[in-house]
């Protein structure tokens, strides 16, 4: 299932972690059971998605396996996600010309998002400076991409080329070509 998909229900992302958990922690039933003090039935029901555990039960179980209690129904992350741009609202410009898809944004645990951006003929963004040691890669799929960092060097990128800069810097975006440009930016918020 991936996030456009519909909604798992909260016993099923519970049955999940909980199997997660276990599997991590290298723990059969019966030692879980040992651990928390809920029976080994009980948690092989949780388990299969057959028993929707009480807050008595969980906070159990959370206690038992030293694990917080919210652990148990966040949702864990999907061995694979795939995303097809069509279902992503773009972010616009004021212009309309310059389209941003957050196609893998910043989450837990990750210092980088990953956008799909599209660049109509003419148009231009200006982007202010990110925190200190941030980076963006961009690579051009098609079209060309100019790129001024703080107002005075001017960088042509062209399809097939990519491009590195520190973003804690003003930063320009403009296509000077005559077709649209597509490219893929990495932002990386590594601290400085």
């Amino acid at each position: 299932m991936n996030q456009y998909e519909s909604q798992e229900s909260i016993n099923e992302i519970i049955s999940k972690n909980l199997k997660i958990l276990r599997k991590q922690k290298k723990l059969s039933l019966d030692s879980v059971s040992e651990l928390t003090g809920v029976s080994k039935s009980m948690l092989g029901q949780i388990e299969r998605g057959e028993s929707s555990p009480t807050i008595s039960t969980l906070w159990k179980i959370a206690t038992g396996l030293h694990i917080s209690f919210t652990s148990l129904m966040e949702k864990p992350e999907e061995e694979a996600t795939v995303i097809r741009n069509l279902d992503i609202n773009p972010l616009l410009s004021e212009s309309a010309g310059f389209k941003l898809y957050p196609v893998f944004p910043l989450a837990d645990g990750r210092s980088f998002e990953i956008l799909y951006i599209e660049i109509e003929p003419g148009v231009s963004s200006n982007s202010l400076p990110h925190e200190p040691g941030t980076e963006e890669f961009v690579i051009v799929y098609s079209g060309e991409l100019e790129i001024t960092l703080e107002y005075e060097n001017t960088y042509s990128v062209s399809s097939g080329c990519s491009i590195h800069y520190k973003a804690d810097q003003n930063h320009e975006y403009r296509n000077p070509s005559s077709e649209t440009a597509k490219l893929c930016m990495v932002i990386n918020y590594r601290p400085s």
